[in-house]
């Protein structure tokens, strides 16, 4: 199923084969509109690293166990182009301008998390 222009529902498929549930499809089509405005501004390939998560899969790679990753509401994102910190600093500018939804952005040594939870949250 195509959410934007650029992503699919696969993308977001939990790394279990655990497909995104019929009733988190909303959520999930929020990140992705969320994540098309980053991809237009970048001009390259946003891959999801890790999208939605089973409660089983997601404890078994150390997830929160409110993780917005349940919900289908967050994505751990790499660039070819940008380091974690430049394109954490990109998705920060593109939320100060109202073009990407308030919401969780954390970054790690090879990703970026952003999630669409609706406040800001920072780590």
């Amino acid at each position: 199923m195509q959410l934007t222009t650029n992503f699919d529902l696969e993308e977001f498929a939990c790394k279990d084969g655990s497909h995104v549930p019929f009733e988190l499809i909303p959520n999930v089509q929020l990140l992705a509109s969320n994540l098309q405005v980053l991809r237009d501004y970048l001009g390259e390939v946003v891959h999801v690293n890790s999208g939605y998560r089973t409660e089983v899969y997601n404890e078994k790679v150390g997830g929160k166990k409110n993780s917005y990753h349940l919900k289908a509401m967050a994505g751990d994102l790499t660039t070819k182009s940008k380091t974690p910190k430049q394109l954490a600093a990109i998705i920060e500018k593109l939320i100060t301008e109202k073009k990407m939804k308030q919401g969780g952005l954390g970054v790690y040594p090879g990703f970026v998390h952003f999630d669409v939870r609706g406040v800001k949250a920072r780590w």
